[in-house]
């Protein structure tokens, strides 16, 4: 079984004409993922990509974004992962996920690429299609045509405030994606809403509610 996560990569396109876009939400948890281990990314020209690296109870653990624009994401995940002998399955890469509503997120291993091009990219690169996926949720237009279009323009603002929503709460999983917990970091990850706590049983005139 896969263990803990050594790499975690996000996805997206450099440059200020992308940064909002919904392409970027790979950026967007990296970025929110820095700021929570009070890390700064900076350029690593040899890895095409800004990267930070710290140690988490004694093992390094790399954040990266590549800067080689979406569709050559592999360039930057396979020469770090390489350089430093992390496995796939100690990779994680977050993307923008067209088949998942904006306020989810999902945790997957393995699988096709589904046509999203940084994902293609990075299995040609490393070889292997064995490592984790964080799917960030930002919903499809509708029309396959309108896709293009759709990934590299802004959330409408209701969005915008459900992605960053479920950026926060999947970043609630680090410890376990870290620990290599990782049934209990999907547990975290796929619950779209924080869970509710249930109401106390109330007692009337000394006899128990009724179970509902």
């Amino acid at each position: 079984m896969p263990g803990m996560i050594k790499l975690f990569v996000g996805l997206g396109n450099p440059g200020p004409q992308y940064e909002d876009t919904r392409h970027n939400a790979g950026f967007w948890w990296i970025d929110a993922l820095a700021r929570d281990l009070k890390l700064t990314l900076v350029p690593e020209r040899t890895y095409h990509g800004l990267a930070a690296r710290t140690s988490i109870g004694g093992h390094s653990v790399w954040l990266l974004e590549p800067q080689t624009f979406m569709n050559l994401s592999g360039k930057a995940v396979a020469g770090l992962a390489r350089f430093f002998k992390i496995a796939p399955e100690e990779i994680l890469v977050a993307h923008d996920e067209l088949d998942v509503v904006p306020g989810q997120a999902k945790l997957k291993f393995g699988g096709s690429h589904a046509g999203h091009n940084g994902l293609r990219d990075i299995h040609a690169q490393l070889g292997s299609a064995d490592y984790w996926r964080l799917r960030i949720g930002i919903g499809h237009p509708g029309v396959k045509s309108e896709v293009v279009h759709w990934v590299l323009k802004k959330p409408l603002a209701e969005q915008q405030k459900a992605i960053d929503e479920a950026i926060v709460r999947s970043l609630n999983a680090f410890p376990s994606l870290m620990a290599g917990e990782m049934d209990k970091a999907t547990m975290l990850i796929h619950t779209s809403k924080p869970p509710r706590p249930k109401p106390p049983r109330r007692e009337e005139d000394g006899n128990e509610a009724p179970p509902g």
